[in-house]
């Protein structure tokens, strides 16, 4: 409303500079943009994103198999680097344990997986992830994740859209008041050498 009545108010002004129409009407496309364009690339954005994460989570469903991975032992945890100094804290050491699985083409397989929350004893089950050759893969995305995701890439979309247009309003403004100190400047110097005389320009 402040830049259609910027616009309205320069329209007739007799004191009206062509620069101060160009400020109030970059001001309105401005303030049009925020209101329309930036909702709208974010909403597309955010579908774009949905409508990848739910084909990728529909491929990951296709490729990975929930099996039931019997508990051996512990896994020691893993050696630290020869650069570092010390190793992590155990409370900072990723928690594994070794288990048996049987892959969905029927092969049995060892080997090291993230452990529960709780403490995992010999001969416990747990429901592991593995794609079509055997290997622990990530549990496939869930929708919500996929929601949360989409929401995530539209509002970054529609503030990085936002900050576009304010920063192309800014440049705008800026050489305006360029252009306005120039034109001063040329004033001023035409009417310099006879600033203050007496019967100057008579």
């Amino acid at each position: 409303m402040r830049a259609a009545a910027g616009v309205w108010r320069w329209r007739h002004n007799p004191l009206r500079r062509p620069t101060d129409l160009i400020e109030a009407w970059t001001a309105l496309a401005a303030a049009l943009m925020l209101l329309l364009a930036a909702p709208a690339v974010g909403w597309f954005a955010g579908n774009a994103t949905e409508d990848s994460l739910r084909q990728a989570a529909r491929q990951q469903r296709m490729h990975r198999h929930p099996v039931v991975a019997t508990v051996l032992r512990p896994a020691p945890p893993p050696r630290s680097p020869a650069s570092e100094a010390e190793p992590p804290p155990a409370r900072e050491r990723p928690r594994t344990v070794w288990a048996r699985w049987t892959s969905v083409d029927g092969v049995g397989r060892t080997g090291r997986i993230a452990a529960p929350p709780h403490d995992a004893r010999a001969g416990d089950e747990l429901t592991v992830w593995t794609d079509r050759a055997g290997r622990i893969v990530a549990r496939p995305m869930e929708p919500a994740a996929v929601r949360v995701h989409a929401v995530l890439a539209g509002t970054g979309f529609a503030f990085a859209s936002a900050g576009l247009v304010e920063a192309v309003r800014r440049l705008v403004l800026w050489r305006l008041s360029q252009r306005r100190f120039a034109r001063l400047d040329r004033a001023w110097a035409a009417a310099g050498p006879d600033w203050g005389r007496t019967g100057a320009g008579s």
